[in-house]
């Protein structure tokens, strides 16, 4: 797929998971015990959307380019809130210039206990993300491939946090390595909440995915897409999909009422769709 950031950052796919991401952490806010984010593909942090890759897409404007100023319901705009003060922090003077990839978003949300690992495998984009949180006591920039990071730096000596599996899906088999991944991590930390996102192309294997997770059997297992455009005959990304383990015990009811507003928001053609389902229950 080759999915270098640089050139879909603030899409679609960036508006549901990075919602959610604010949302996931607000929520851990809510104890007053510190916990850590461990965010396995992290990025440069912050993205320019006039920069060449940003302009030559022009995929932010289908994303938060729709999302900023629109006239939302207030189940939403309280939904969306944590995530786009996060935007609005980078863009002081109004607009969209500049979008917060996931590690910014998670220390922008954060409170001054918390923690964040950021890891990062290509040593440019490693060198770029050092420099977005440099002088940051509470982050910590790792150039290493994320996979390994499930055995290496879990779990964390906060015992709560958050990891988010985010890989670029530049490789063949990154579906079973999120399975292979997700049973190591969740066997070292399975207190832990677990966010996984993928993308949803017309030959993307969902329904063995779902298998696989459903055999996995981790408890609170919740899914989530989310498609812009029919997903049969349309190329390219079509939509976007995350996993959540341990969710919030408030995300699903939430997710199931904003999210047909939000499919609205962002639809590109006939087929938009969301979907909201708990694959594996409470133990």
């Amino acid at each position: 797929m080759n999915y270098r950031h640089s050139y879909h950052a603030g899409n679609f796919a960036d508006v549901l998971k990075h919602a959610v991401l604010a949302q996931i952490i607000t929520y851990l806010k809510r104890k007053d015990a510190a916990f850590r984010v461990i965010d396995t593909h992290a990025g440069i942090g912050v993205y320019n959307l006039s920069s060449v890759e940003a302009q030559k897409t022009g995929e932010w404007r289908d994303g938060i380019g729709r999302v900023i100023g629109a006239e939302l319901s207030d189940e939403l705009k309280e939904f969306l809130a944590p995530w786009l003060a996060a935007v609005e922090t980078l863009n002081p003077e109004g607009g969209v210039s500049h979008y917060p990839g996931s590690p910014k978003i998670a220390r922008l949300v954060m409170r001054k206990q918390d923690r964040l690992t950021a890891i990062e495998l290509h040593p440019e984009d490693a060198q770029q993300l050092r420099s977005a949180f440099e002088g940051d006591y509470q982050t910590r920039v790792i150039e290493l491939d994320g996979w390994l990071s499930l055995g290496a730096h879990l779990p964390p000596k906060e015992k709560r946090g958050l990891v988010l599996i985010d890989p670029p899906f530049e490789a063949e088999g990154e579906y079973d390595r999120m399975i292979d991944g997700l049973a190591r991590a969740t066997r070292r930390f399975p207190g832990g909440t677990y966010m996984l996102w993928h993308p949803i192309k017309a030959d993307s294997p969902l329904a063995a995915f779902d298998k696989k997770l459903i055999a996995l059997g981790r408890p609170n297992t919740l899914t989530v897409r989310l498609l812009v455009r029919d997903n049969i005959t349309a190329p390219g990304l079509n939509g976007s999909g995350l996993v959540i383990i341990n969710p919030p015990f408030t995300l699903q009811a939430e997710l199931k009422t904003i999210l047909p507003e939000l499919t609205r928001l962002l639809a590109q053609g006939t087929g938009a769709v969301s979907d909201v389902r708990m694959l594996v229950g409470e133990s």
